[in-house]
């Protein structure tokens, strides 16, 4: 792998943390109110391949959409396959 000062190259590319330091699991959706993340995807983060980041970054839009709607009108995150 290719050394880059103190990191290496795939480190420097990866997808930042979508945290922004509001943490509080919404019940009806399992998500993140702030990051809009699950648990799984939160712990796992550091582990997590630029792939699969990529993955739960292009699912955050969807789920904040879910999260600004009233909760009565919320429903359950789907189980990931």
């Amino acid at each position: 792998m290719q050394e880059i000062g103190d990191s290496t190259y795939e480190e420097m590319h990866m997808i930042e943390t979508p945290c922004v330091k509001i943490c509080r699991i919404d019940a009806q959706t399992g998500f993140c109110i702030g990051c809009a993340r699950t648990m799984a995807e939160i712990a796992g983060w550091r582990d997590a391949s630029e792939e699969e980041r990529k993955r739960i970054v292009a699912a955050l839009p969807a789920r904040r959409e879910r999260l600004r709607e009233p909760q009565a009108e919320r429903r359950a995150a789907p189980t990931p396959s």
